[in-house]
């Protein structure tokens, strides 16, 4: 007795373990409100739900019992029944119970599922908005409709439940015969069964009604637009007509079930019940099949033009594209005036040649200091001082650890160590084609640790997915420093679960499924445990009924390092609107499970951003920020959930900056707009216009080729904004389609503002420019080289910018050497018009695609000075690889024995390169020299002057 007490005691603590560290951990990030309000949700659903669904069946069981007829003359089929009755008879009460007990738990928990549901019911809001065709708010579809149906549902679960067991009940006492002769049924049975049968024709009355409503959110396939939702014109004229017509007979069959009370006969009923199946397949399957065949069909483009028109109205508004700009955009380009073209290009864009999706292996090589650091797949786009910057931080790798143990895990390797960021636009000569690093080292410091030192550990990350343990008698690893001694530290922060007493370590030791937390000497005082460490994680637990981005990026905020995530509020809901899928519309040639939308419903017609969120990389602190004023769906969720969003006048300036347009709401924007920018009914039934996003062509991994942050100037700006951009190609076709772009920066008032650029030349896809660019001569050449030195090439993003009436291409290409293991920028393709370049700078390159000379402005160190420009002219580069020349011949000189055959071709190489800086010099005019500059020993003061070798 005493291990049986024990055993229900212990899984009594295991069950209550999950609950109550929630609990800790909701109350710890200081959201406890968001935990009680779902745990009341769900209980008072199942226990109202579940006590209805009881008392349904129950009632039932005990009047199909009270009704049962006196058995005197016992018929062979009643005969056998009777060991089941006898047997039942001492236990009816408990039998009784045990059912009822059963199916109200089931419907119960159905019912606590529904809790999403119950509090946009009870708490919606209205959009402002009515339906085209029954003017209702958009709110009753989004918030009302959704909760009728489950009503519906219920009712139906609990008429068909309780007249299966009355059924039964009748049969085992005598009021149902099936094989008896006389009468199948008594009168008790018939009125008890019959009224049951009139409630459920009664649902399905309500149920046809509430379809009426139901056809402005049906979804079904439309070659015009593939998924469609919304009435088309054979919904509107014969299904809606049909499913009131069947309202009508249903609520006639319901009168005549009900009627059996007094009449008791089925005959009436089942003549009753017998029409509204026919009618349900002449009226509701076979006319509406007629009309779609001799009335649409014939002269589709015409009846369902008026249908298509609501269509489109009602999708652009639902996922806020309906101020989508679109200017028809010639494309081709005007190579009449290449000095303005070349002059223009400077100011066109900041050319981002550092690719955060190619990088991160040289962040890693370069900066990752230790081996148990990290940095992500994909670094991050931000601003910094006005400058487009790649910035990544150092996290923790487990995996990277010398020793793996418990203890190493979860209690000394807790945290990663800075923010590791670098120009955007520029790489560092100095090292060959890297990073030009504007924080770097480890503790980091830089541009962005000048204004004010931040907080540099690490908590809370992208990739911290263990749990640690912090702040007890364990020190932890700070950081290691070459020649230095190893520098420790302990949590000082209120973030995680105290663990200080026996019964939370219990708790956690079964939450973990670790025993060691429960005895370890590592715990004790001030001992707090971290977990749901990453960004999404833990927006996702406080604002569960927000939908994630799949990239949350840090910034240094003050004196943090914070991860901005954004948020959205949706519905499958909004008449009209065509759905979507957000799983699919987000995942392009990048995604990866990291960076992956893990969306709360399957499908959704309606999307804002409507919230900002924060998580300290340090503390783990949670913000939400109201983002979208005037979003009702966000309205509604914050009455169910007051006090979680903050308003949006909260937001700290300094954070606004580097607030972002959203990736994966701009990639589902875009995947509607590839049908949805047009707005005329006849074009848009034809397809004549539409688009496709296309294939990444710098990959050759599948996908749709990802969005890119930059700074540009789209037609008729006079200054460049940070924006998100995209490309589009006609369905079906490879050349370019469309452009683009959305105002990106939070701070400025255009956010927000889609510019579409519908291209009406013949202009080259990125896929087209990509092949133009892999087939150049000079590629050739050189991926030949570079494969020859045992190394491998990889295109950066292919960025495209709209430029006086064309379109200028630009990609950086890297080389990667099998020794070296991370890529460098060596080059730069650029391609406008007909004309595609390769050169070994973007310079070099603007100049050799438009053949003119751009102003040559020193680029900036980044620590205020300047250096001379990496081959900015052809005298310049002529002197650089002369140079380079010389280097190698006096290399090969000093080996041992000496390489006379590398010497040799490397005086080749230096007097071509010595005739190419003399023909240079005769085309240009001398440089003043500076008379107190010393002479350069390595390169000779004359071009036509051999150097002399020892």
């Amino acid at each position: 007795m005493t291990l049986g007490v024990l055993a229900v005691l212990a899984m009594a603590f295991v069950m209550f373990a999950g609950f109550w560290t929630d609990w800790l951990w909701y109350r710890s990030v200081k959201y406890s409100s968001v935990f009680t309000t779902t745990l009341w949700t769900k209980i008072g659903l199942f226990a109202v739900f579940g006590l209805l669904m009881a008392a349904a069946v129950g009632v039932n069981i005990w009047l199909a019992h009270r009704l049962r007829p006196p058995l005197s003359a016992m018929s062979m089929e009643q005969q056998s029944l009777d060991r089941y009755r006898m047997g039942l008879a001492p236990y009816k009460k408990w039998v009784l119970i045990a059912v009822t007990a059963l199916v109200g738990l089931i419907a119960g928990a159905s019912a606590a599922g529904q809790w999403r549901t119950w509090l946009l019911w009870v708490n919606g809001t209205m959009f402002g908005q009515k339906d085209p065709e029954f003017g209702l708010d958009v709110a009753f579809y989004a918030f009302d409709l959704p909760w009728y149906r489950f009503l519906l549902g219920f009712g139906f679960a609990a008429v068909v439940v309780s007249l299966i067991a009355a059924a039964l009940v009748h049969y085992l006492y005598g009021g149902l015969r099936l094989t008896s002769p006389g009468a199948r049924a008594t009168a008790a049975a018939t009125g008890h069964l019959s009224v049951l049968l009139g409630v459920f024709v009664t649902l399905k009355a309500v149920a046809y009604w509430l379809d009426r409503y139901g056809l402005a959110v049906k979804s079904s396939d439309f070659k015009a637009t593939g998924n469609w939702t919304g009435l088309r014109f054979v919904d509107a004229n014969a299904y809606l007509p049909a499913k009131t017509i069947l309202f009508c007979i249903a609520v006639i069959c319901a009168v005549l079930f009900f009627a059996t009370l007094w009449r008791r006969t089925w005959q009436l009923p089942v003549i009753g019940f017998g029409l509204m199946v026919l009618s349900a397949i002449l009226i509701g399957g076979l006319y509406p099949a007629i009309v779609q065949k001799f009335q649409v069909q014939p002269n589709e483009q015409a009846k369902e033009a008026p249908y298509i028109k609501k269509n489109i109205e009602a999708t652009r508004k639902a996922y806020d594209i309906d101020g989508a700009k679109v200017t028809d955009y010639k494309g081709a380009g005007d190579n009449g005036d290449n000095a303005k073209l070349r002059k223009d290009a400077d100011t066109a864009a900041s050319y981002r040649l550092l690719d955060p999706n190619v990088v991160s292996p040289t962040f890693r090589q370069l900066q990752q200091e230790r081996k148990y650091y990290q940095f992500p797949q994909t670094l991050d786009v931000d601003r910094y001082n006005g400058q487009d910057t790649v910035i990544g931080l150092r996290e923790l790798d487990l995996k990277g650890i010398p020793k793996r143990n418990w203890i190493n895990d979860h209690f000394y390797y807790t945290h990663g160590y800075g923010a590791v960021s670098a120009k955007g636009t520029s790489v560092n000569a100095d090292n060959e084609g890297g990073p030009e690093f504007t924080e770097s080292g480890l503790p980091s410091s830089g541009v962005l640790s000048e204004k004010a030192k931040y907080e540099q550990r690490i908590y809370y990350g992208e990739k911290t997915e263990q749990y640690s343990i912090v702040g007890g008698p364990q020190r932890e690893l700070d950081y290691e420093k070459n020649g230095e001694p190893t520098k420790t530290t302990s949590y000082k922060g209120n973030s995680g679960v105290s663990l200080s007493n026996p019964f939370n370590r219990a708790a956690y030791a079964v939450t973990m499924s670790e025993p060691q937390i429960l005895y370890s000497g590592a715990i004790g005082d001030g001992s707090r445990i971290l977990y749901n460490r990453t960004p999404k994680q833990r927006v996702e637990a406080v604002a569960p009924w927000l939908t994630i981005d799949g990239d949350a990026y840090p910034a240094i905020i003050g004196d943090r390092i914070q991860w901005i995530v954004d948020a959205y509020t949706t519905t499958n809901g909004y008449p009209y609107a065509s759905r979507t899928v957000l799983g699919d519309t987000t995942t392009d040639s990048l995604t990866t499970n990291q960076r992956a939308v893990v969306a709360q419903q399957n499908q959704v017609n309606y999307i804002r951003n409507s919230v900002k969120a924060t998580v300290d990389a340090y503390d783990g602190s949670v913000k939400l920020y109201e983002w979208d004023e005037k979003d009702p769906v966000l309205k509604t969720w914050q009455k169910a959930f007051p006090g979680t969003v903050e308003d949006k006048s909260k937001i700290p300036a300094v954070l606004k900056e580097h607030l972002r347009y959203p990736q994966d709401m701009f990639k589902v924007q875009r995947e509607l707009l590839t049908r949805y920018h047009v707005t005329e009914p006849k074009q848009f039934y034809s397809g004549s216009d539409a688009w496709q996003v296309p294939d990444d062509p710098t990959t050759t991994a599948k996908g749709a080729v990802p969005p890119y942050y930059l700074s540009l100037k789209m037609p008729g700006d006079t200054e460049q904004n940070f924006s998100l951009t995209t490309t589009f190609t006609p369905n079906g076709r490879p050349n370019l389609g469309g452009f683009m772009a959305v105002d990106a920066d939070a701070a400025s008032p255009s956010y927000g503002t889609i510019r579409l650029l519908r291209v009406t030349g013949d202009v080259l896809g990125p896929q087209q420019v990509q092949n133009r660019l892999s087939t150049n001569p000079d590629v050739t050449e050189f991926v030949r080289n570079t494969k020859g030195a045992n190394s491998d090439i990889e295109y950066g993003n292919l960025l495209t910018i709209p430029l006086n009436d064309g379109f200028l291409y630009v990609t950086p290409v890297y080389a990667q050497g099998n020794n070296a293991q991370y890529p460098l920028l060596k080059k730069v393709g650029v391609s406008y018009g007909k004309e595609t370049v390769f050169k070994d700078s973007l310079a070099e390159a603007l100049n050799a695609v438009f053949g003119e000379q751009g102003a040559e402005t020193p680029p900036d160190k980044g620590d205020g000075t300047t250096r001379p420009p990496a081959a900015g002219t052809d005298l310049q580069k002529a002197i650089t690889d002369a140079t380079a020349a010389y280097e190698e011949g006096q290399k090969a000189l000093q080996k041992t024995p000496q390489d006379w055959v590398a010497y040799g071709k490397a005086q080749e190489k230096l007097q071509e390169a010595l005739v190419r800086a003399a023909d240079a010099q005769k085309a240009a005019p001398p440089a003043k020299q500076d008379p107190k500059a010393p002479a350069d020993p390595k390169v000779p003061a004359d071009p036509k002057d051999p150097p002399k070798s020892d």
